[in-house]
């Protein structure tokens, strides 16, 4: 039997961070959802679109440490985000889109902010992702599951159109 981590991670749109760690060695499953507050109902996609509902955009990413290392996840998350950007991501503007990572385990706090650090210190800048502890966590509706896979004409539109290819590019240089 496979040991298993989870990761939880917000880059803006989940459909676009879903597909980034989908296909990776030693990733057995990632969900799109919410990440935010304990409570007794999940928040919906319309909910948290409002901005005002204290929830995130995220994705949940469940790995074998054995495989592939947390800091290799945080490796692809950090280039999937312009860090700079403290008002969302990309098109996608509201609290529900900032980049965050949620760390469960003090090892993971320490590696999440050593990567925030190297981050500043090669642009020279202040980073705007935030880091926080660990938030629940909801599953979005079914819908929104595999969206890239399920829908890739409408995906690749949306992803194009929404400026990331090019933002990734002009941060982190070609891939």
């Amino acid at each position: 039997m496979m040991a298993s981590e989870v990761a939880t991670l917000a880059g803006g749109c989940f459909w676009c961070m879903e597909s980034e760690y989908q296909d990776l060695k030693g990733v057995s499953d990632v969900t799109s959802g919410y990440a935010g507050p304990q409570r007794a109902t999940p928040p919906t996609y319309e909910e948290v679109g409002t901005g005002e509902s204290g929830y995130v955009e995220a994705v949940s990413v469940t790995y074998d440490p054995a495989i592939v290392s947390y800091q290799q996840l945080l490796d692809i998350f950090w280039s999937n985000v312009d860090p700079f950007d403290d008002k969302g991501q990309f098109c996608d503007k509201g609290s529900q889109y900032v980049a965050a990572i949620f760390y469960g385990a003090p090892e993971e706090e320490k590696l999440a902010r050593e990567s925030l650090k190297k981050v500043e210190e090669k642009f020279g800048q202040k980073v705007a992702t935030q880091i926080h502890p660990a938030a629940a966590f909801y599953p979005a509706e079914d819908y929104h599951q595999d969206f890239y896979k399920k829908n890739p004409i409408r995906y690749k539109f949306y992803k194009f159109n929404c400026g990331r290819a090019q933002r990734l590019e002009e941060v982190w240089g070609a891939p």
